[in-house]
């Protein structure tokens, strides 16, 4: 009966470690006091220099909000996971900052390492002149306005969509798995 419970505890300390490791990470995102302009080159830097841009896309998981700081926010953490956080890959021209908090939300993922971020950017593949991949501009907007952002389309200051904080999502997840994984165990174990 020792064998299987030290067995059981090797497992439970294993699931934990790995919960453990899964609840820290560094992003890198877009200063808030960054100007637009700034932020724009940014981005087009990012998405030309190897950033996976396509989730910022219209029909992308993270193209909503459809402003130029949380578009640029996706593009820099997932050139930074891709450069596996060099130092100096997180700063475009001190336009971008490293968060200790997820920026995940609702169905937008942020990448927290580089195997999540589809892997690294090899070294030397840097663009010198972006030729980034476009954001397709949103409808135009109704006559008598103008875009707020030139003519992308961007709505600079748009309230993030309401969803819970994808670092609570993942923990109530592993403690579901924690459970049943425990549960299953003791009954195979006892029983």
């Amino acid at each position: 009966m020792a064998a299987p419970l030290h067995f059981l505890v090797q497992i439970l300390m294993t699931i934990q470690l790995a919960r453990a490791a899964t609840m820290t990470g560094s992003w890198c995102v877009a200063r808030s006091d960054a100007s637009d302009d700034a932020l724009q080159l940014a981005l087009d830097y990012a998405c030309a220099s190897g950033a996976d841009c396509i989730p910022i896309q219209p029909s992308g998981l993270c193209f909503l909000p459809n402003t130029i700081q949380a578009h640029a926010s996706y593009a820099f953490n997932s050139f930074f996971q891709r450069k596996s956080m060099v130092p100096g890959s997180c700063d475009f021209s001190a336009s971008a900052t490293v968060a200790k908090t997820d920026p995940s939300y609702g169905s937008c993922v942020y990448p927290s390492s580089s195997s999540t971020a589809g892997g690294t950017i090899p070294p030397g593949t840097d663009a010198t002149t972006p030729t980034a991949i476009p954001l397709v501009s949103a409808p135009p907007p109704p006559l008598g306005t103008s875009p707020t952002f030139g003519t992308t389309g961007l709505n600079p200051g748009a309230p993030l969509p309401d969803a819970p904080p994808s670092a609570a999502l993942a923990e109530s997840s592993v403690t579901r798995m924690l459970f049943h994984l425990s549960f299953s165990l003791i009954v195979l174990f006892v029983f």
